[in-house]
């Protein structure tokens, strides 16, 4: 089974952040081994007699605010998190990324940003999931995210999407279940999903690309060069110049 880790990034109300984030990690389900053990490994260079105390929060090592990040010089604390990335863009060929980012001002009166990012994804997994399908690989695929408030709402979401189909097509048809919530603390897969959706936010509401950088080779490409697993849901006049390899992707393939 494929195995989609996701978390989210920003908040969705607070109007002060331009874009709102969800993506995560896609692994088989028989690597998800690999990736606990080489966090693990990272945490003992931070704490040695209590590894498993340390949560790789993305945000968290940012701002530096809370033990152990805040006995770190900021270069030390960057150097952490861009360690996780490292981890992720190191791992397995067949790991993948993927990202939604909606830009707030974008939406329509009554769209919420969390909804809207996890059809998306619903939709993006299941067509990577089809391709790998035609490809003769038959494993089906499951969501696994953070707690949240919004759990009965995305499971209700999800069982929708399977009987009546996203906004932009058909049912979906490759995901097995209705998803998934983890502690992110007891979740080395989610914290890794975090990290993701964390360099993803800085890259679209920061223009701070150096963490999303270290991924971008990691995210879900058709052979024609479109980067399927990154969307940016902005104005259409906005994607028509953006430089985002989301958007930029796109365009190119209609040259």
């Amino acid at each position: 089974m494929h195995l989609l880790y996701l978390d989210d990034s920003g908040s969705a109300p607070n109007q002060a952040e331009r874009c709102f984030v969800l993506g995560g990690l896609s692994i088989f389900e028989a690597q998800a081994d690999w990736f606990t053990r080489e966090l693990d490994k990272l945490a003992t260079t931070i704490d040695s007699t209590s590894p498993w105390s340390i949560e790789f929060h993305a945000s968290e090592i940012f701002s530096r605010r809370r033990a152990p990040w805040n006995r770190m010089s900021k270069q030390e604390a960057q150097g952490v998190l861009k360690a996780v990335l490292q981890i992720i863009a190191g791992s397995y060929d067949t790991a993948r990324v993927f990202a939604c980012a909606v830009e707030k001002s974008s939406l329509q009166a009554g769209v919420d940003p969390v909804e809207l990012a996890f059809e998306d994804l619903c939709s993006r997994f299941d067509m990577y999931l089809s391709t790998l399908r035609a490809q003769g690989d038959r494993q089906r695929g499951l969501l696994i995210l953070d707690k949240t408030t919004r759990e009965s709402s995305l499971q209700r979401l999800a069982a929708d999407f399977r009987r009546l189909g996203t906004q932009w097509g058909s049912a979906i048809h490759n995901i097995a279940d209705i998803p998934f919530f983890v502690d992110s603390r007891a979740s080395r897969l989610t914290q890794c999903a975090d990290a993701i959706a964390y360099a993803v936010f800085r890259r679209f509401n920061s223009g701070d690309t150096q963490y999303f950088d270290l991924i971008a080779g990691r995210l879900y490409a058709s052979e024609d060069g479109v980067i399927h697993g990154l969307s940016h849901k902005t104005q259409a006049s906005i994607a028509l110049h953006c430089m985002c390899p989301a958007c930029l992707s796109r365009r190119l393939a209609r040259t």
